[in-house]
C-alpha cells in the first residue's frame, strides 16, 4: 500500500548507510587474502575470447585448483547505482546456472573470478567496490573460494588490489586465440535474470 508522504530523513540515511557497507575499499580487498592468479593475462584473454564483452558486461568464471576454466557465464548489468547486494544476487544466480555448489566441502577447491567490462579508466570506483562485495558474498553462499576481480576498459585490463594489468585485451580489441584451458570446455553461458536489474545478453 502506498501513502502520500516521503520517507523520513532518518530512513533515507539508514538506507544510504546500508548500501555504503555493501562495497569493499581496495585496502579491504587486498587484506582479504584473495589468491593470486598464476597467469592473469591468460585467464583474461580466454574469457575475452569466449564472451567478447561490451561495456557493462560481467563475466563470472570458476577455475579448478590447476587454474583451468570449468564454467563461465556473462550477463549485462543495468543498475544505475552500485549495489553490492544486487550484484551478489546476480552473480549467485549465474553460478547456480553453470556449476553445482561446493557447500558440502570443508574447504573450497574451486575459485570464482569476476571480469567486469566498463567505461572509464582502470582506477577503482564505487561500482568496483560493490562488485567486490558481491563476488565475495556469492562465493561464500556457493561454497567457492573468492578469487580475483578484474576490470576491462579501453585502457586494458587490471587486477584490482594486485597492481597487475596489461594493455591487451581491452574493451575495444578483437578477441585473441582462446587459451585458458588445456581441456575441452562447455560452451559459454550468457544471459541473466529477467528483471529491471539485469537484461539477457544478446546472443553473439
Amino acid at each position: 500500500m502506498t501513502f502520500g508522504f516521503a520517507p523520513s530523513s532518518a530512513a533515507s540515511l539508514s538506507s544510504s548507510a546500508a548500501t555504503a557497507t555493501r562495497m569493499l575499499e581496495p585496502a579491504e580487498w587486498a587484506a582479504a587474502g584473495i589468491p593470486l592468479l598464476r597467469d592473469p593475462r591468460e585467464v583474461v584473454s580466454g574469457l575475452h575470447s569466449r564472451h567478447r564483452p561490451g561495456p557493462a558486461t560481467a563475466i563470472v568464471a570458476v577455475l579448478d585448483s590447476d587454474e583451468r576454466l570449468r564454467a563461465s557465464a556473462s550477463f549485462t548489468s543495468r543498475r544505475a547505482a552500485a549495489d553490492g547486494w544486487m550484484f551478489r544476487n546476480a552473480l549467485l544466480a549465474q553460478l547456480r546456472r553453470v556449476i553445482p555448489h561446493d557447500l558440502r566441502r570443508r574447504t573450497p577447491v574451486r575459485t570464482a573470478v569476476l571480469l567486469y567490462c566498463r567505461e572509464g579508466d582502470a582506477r577503482w570506483t564505487e561500482e568496483d567496490g560493490a562488485w567486490m562485495w558481491g563476488l565475495r558474498d556469492a562465493c561464500t553462499l556457493h561454497g567457492l573460494r573468492c578469487g580475483a576481480y578484474i576490470t576491462l576498459t579501453r585502457d586494458g585490463w587490471q587486477v584490482l588490489g594486485e597492481g597487475r594489468g596489461g594493455r591487451r585485451p581491452n574493451a575495444a580489441s578483437a578477441p585473441e586465440p582462446f587459451a585458458t584451458s588445456r581441456a575441452p570446455l562447455p560452451p559459454p553461458r550468457t544471459g541473466g535474470v529477467a528483471s529491471d536489474v539485469l537484461r539477457r545478453a544478446a546472443a553473439r
